[in-house]
């Protein structure tokens, strides 16, 4: 198995590279194109990706359980992810933006005790708590420090949350294909509705935006391929850590390519939540 873990460990650290070359590839379309219509072309180009391997696989473009509790489920959660994590990255520092998002697997946590059940001990809830104080070190609540546009991150953040927990209750029959499908139909949906909550004015999009749309789509693809390989692959317990590795590239991307520099409690806050979400996963792997 040792072999596997490493394979599945390789995949994992490719997928969340990807999605954060994914995040970067977008913000940067939104710099001359507006985030709903991106949104709208970026989800519109991956479903053409997802579709065409359904076909070439000949199976159903659709699976009949998407209409089942479960996936309506997910669907409202990812619709509310993708909705307020555009929002974030077009108007927020991609460095906070991605540091909150580590907080998902936290609330993907506590979303087990309170909806599955799972038995917590008084461990892992401190550091569920420690993770989530994390946050707070990052949105700086205060009158004198807040930053309102970083509550779409939370939300987002949220919105993901959701979507990996309904994902739990959705049946195994469903290929990458098709649950990829339905997530970038998801993502087109957002990008309407965020067009029209920002009354955005339709306009051609300008060809640089049109390029960096394309390669955000097929990042994107090659980064849900890579992660389910990495949960197929290897034990949770082993590979699930290495979707930290998203904020190390997240941060070197923010500072290469947007020029910003973190400070000091984004920085703090980042590394609280990624310790706290890795002491959390060992005490779950301990608990078998």
């Amino acid at each position: 198995m040792g072999r596997d873990n490493l394979r599945g460990a390789a995949f994992m650290v490719l997928a969340m590279g990807a999605f954060a070359l994914e995040d970067m590839l977008y913000k940067s379309a939104t710099q001359t194109y507006p985030a709903g219509q991106a949104l709208v072309l970026f989800g519109t180009f991956g479903l053409v990706i997802f579709v065409a391997m359904s076909v070439r696989q000949h199976e159903a473009i659709l699976h009949p359980a998407i209409l089942t509790r479960p996936l309506l489920l997910r669907t409202v959660f990812e619709l509310g992810g993708r909705l307020f994590f555009a929002l974030a990255l077009a108007l927020t520092p991609l460095a906070s933006t991605s540091s909150i998002l580590q907080a998902a697997p936290l609330v993907v946590a506590l979303g087990g005790v309170l909806i599955f059940h799972e038995p917590v001990g008084w461990r892992r809830w401190l550091a569920m708590l420690v993770g989530f104080a994390g946050v707070l070190l990052i949105l700086r609540p205060t009158p004198a420090s807040f930053e309102p546009y970083s509550i779409f991150a939370l939300l987002g953040m949220i919105g993901f949350a959701g979507r990996d927990l309904a994902t739990r209750a959705s049946p195994p029959s469903m290929s990458t294909a098709q649950l990829g499908t339905l997530g970038f139909a998801v993502m087109v949906l957002a990008g309407v509705i965020l067009m029209g909550s920002r009354a955005e004015q339709l306009q051609a999009p300008p060809s640089e935006a049109v390029y960096l749309l394309i390669g955000t789509s097929v990042v994107g693809v090659l980064a849900y391929g890579a992660l389910t390989r990495a949960m197929r692959i290897g034990e949770i317990g082993f590979v699930a850590p290495f979707r930290y590795s998203r904020l190390v590239f997240a941060l070197i991307l923010a500072v290469v390519i947007f020029e910003e520099r973190p400070d000091g409690l984004t920085l703090l806050g980042g590394a609280v939540i990624v310790a706290s979400g890795l002491y959390s996963l060992r005490r779950q792997s301990k608990a078998g």
